[in-house]
């Protein structure tokens, strides 16, 4: 044994704890006489230990603790610090115990010094969320609620708003999430029932509710905040993600509320939402009202533009994107923002061109594009370019040209040139250039799935009915592999009763998916339930206008002798998706031109 090395060790840690305890000594209440009360309030809830001084040997015991845990044995390190703060009463000694357990990776022994720490001082705040904290990362949800409601309790009214918002957070990685939205709403009783704190205290257990799957409950707690405090940006944050989870009234929250407070960056929050529901002119209305309300606000004009290039007002979509560049140039705080908005007004810009056929200034709108990340949608769009040209060749070229080799980068240049190919609808090609996808990650399920697609659009749906059931005995649960081929069995006029089961299997999975709610209504009119039909497909419609929904809804309408509503649904079909090719077969089968 070194001997030598270990008299230094003993020769700086004496030095270092004992300018800690003289510091502690005049700070802290090392010295405080055992009659001596603690202040109001204070951490300190009983008297320190025996002892007015650090003596000898509790100076030894601390000593010894701390060199054992750095030579290696943090157990014995453990007991001798928390002996040394039982029996001084120290808060410093007891988190140090906790600490050196924590670092052993001994969760149940840090409890233990977390729990004796709480005993000596039940009033310690500090010792309280030291024990709630382990409890909650050793998943024993149902022990914290009382020690939750006590720190909330001890908490200044200032700090609540702040401590109530981040529990979501502190529960999040727990496993039995109806429990921990359970136990924290018990906590919270006292917060609920406080006018200061209720609104945040209800948007809380939303959350935590809506974490659990209890979407109904999240939803009635956002109305409850939104009840107490109209401008509770917080709870219309809930409303807008329980929108998004498709949670029934969650809409009608957010309506409510954007009718009384005219607040555009929710209002922009709300057309997001609406735009990754496919719900365009909902979204478009609200990007107006936006740009109205707040014309400074440049994120509004760069979604406005897009929704008026897919609309095909390019004169409007312009003007918009010269309106969102003028922003963007003057803006300064963010310049990575700044460029990836840039690159995406410069790619609306190049689509623009090409609409209009001016394919010189789309590639000058793609030539201002310096993003090394956007890259590939620049490449994209000027292989879309020669390939519109008769150039496919060129462009195939340009695509499998990027720079890098790498495994991400081969694959996405490989999917960019499937995506170039279906453009062009050259599906079997798509197709054989798939498959060297999937062969580089064959267990991929979404590469099977899209694989089964292509198989379908290049005139083999015997290949695509195999990869589905590949991929249903793959993966159970991957409801789109169970809605294709009922779709497409229905769509053939093939195993109707089959084909209404697996998009029923679907839609167990996905419940009230619009797409899928669309399949069955599908199939429904294929067997003949029109008035079923009707209902499922208005109902798909209303939740998400999409022009293939509008195909089918107008279909049914015009074979039960509705042809002028029917032809109205097409036309806003065209309206939102002018190249879709289901909607444009049944136009042509039908010889209608809305």
């Amino acid at each position: 044994m070194d001997y030598y090395g270990l008299m230094v060790q003993f020769h700086r840690f004496r030095t270092a704890l004992l300018t800690a305890a003289l510091v502690a000594t005049a700070t802290t209440g090392w010295t405080q006489t055992g009659d001596q009360e603690p202040p109001p309030g204070s951490a300190a809830a009983t008297p320190p230990g025996p002892g007015t001084e650090l003596d000898a040997e509790l100076f030894y015991e601390i000593f010894l603790g701390e060199l054992t845990t750095q030579s290696g044995d943090p157990g014995a390190g453990y007991a001798l610090m928390l002996e040394a703060a039982r029996r001084s009463g120290e808060s410093a000694l007891y988190r140090r115990a906790v600490d050196i357990a924590l670092q052993a990776r001994s969760g149940e022994y840090a409890l233990a010094a977390a729990r004796a720490w709480k005993e000596a001082q039940p009033l310690s705040r500090e010792a309280n969320r030291y024990t709630l904290q382990i409890l909650i990362a050793l998943n024993r949800i149902g022990e914290t609620a009382e020690l939750l409601r006590q720190e909330l309790a001890q908490l200044p009214q200032s700090s609540k708003t702040a401590a109530l918002a981040a529990l979501p957070q502190m529960y999040d990685r727990v496993s039995n999430k109806t429990l921990a939205a359970n136990v924290v709403e018990q906590a919270l009783t006292d917060e609920l029932a406080n006018t200061a704190t209720s609104p945040v205290a209800w948007t809380t257990l939303g959350r935590m509710r809506l974490a659990a799957g209890n979407k109904s409950g999240a939803v009635e707690a956002a109305r409850r905040a939104l009840a107490l405090d109209g401008s509770s940006e917080g709870a219309m944050l809930l409303a807008l993600e329980l929108m998004e989870e498709s949670a029934a009234d969650a809409e009608t929250l957010v309506a409510a509320h954007l009718a009384k407070q005219t607040n555009p960056e929710l209002r922009m929050a709300y057309a997001r939402v609406l735009l990754g529901q496919q719900r365009y002119p909902a979204a478009r209305l609200q990007l107006e009202t936006v740009a109205r309300d707040k014309p400074d606000l440049k994120e509004a004009w760069l979604a406005l533009a897009t929704l008026q290039l897919q609309d095909n007002q390019l004169p409007t979509a312009e003007k918009s994107l010269q309106r969102y560049i003028e922003l963007a140039n003057a803006a300064t705080s963010d310049p990575e923002a700044q460029r990836r908005g840039l690159t995406q007004a410069y790619l609306l810009y190049a689509q623009i061109a090409e609409k209009k056929k001016d394919f010189a200034a789309a590639e000058s709108w793609l030539g201002r594009i310096d993003n090394a990340q956007e890259m590939l949608s620049a490449q994209r769009r000027r292989a879309s370019l020669l390939a519109q040209q008769g150039k496919l060749t060129e462009a195939r070229a340009l695509l499998r040209g990027m720079a890098g080799n790498s495994p991400d980068q081969t694959r996405a240049k490989l999917q960019a040139e499937v995506q170039l190919l279906q453009e062009m609808r050259l599906y079997q090609e798509a197709l054989a250039i798939h498959t060297e996808l999937v062969a580089q990650d064959p267990q991929d399920n979404e590469l099977l799935y899209e694989q089964a697609m292509l198989a379908e659009k290049s005139g083999d749906p015997a290949t695509m009915e195999k990869l589905l059931r590949r991929l249903i005995e793959r993966q159970p649960d991957y409801h789109h592999a169970y809605n294709a081929l009922g779709y497409s069995l229905a769509e053939r006029g093939l195993r109707l009763q089959e084909a209404k089961s697996l998009i029923a299997k679907a839609l167990d999975y996905a419940p009230g998916d619009p797409f899928i709610t669309d399949s069955l209504g599908w199939v429904e009119f294929r067997l003949g339930n029109n008035a079923e039909a009707l209902r499922l497909l208005s109902s798909a419609y209303k939740k998400r206008p999409d022009a293939e929904i509008a195909a089918h809804l107008g279909e049914v309408l015009w074979s039960s002798g509705d042809r002028a509503r029917a032809v109205s649904v097409w036309r806003e079909g065209l309206r939102l998706t002018p190249d879709n090719e289901t909607l444009k077969d049944t136009l042509k089968r039908f010889g209608v031109r809305p």
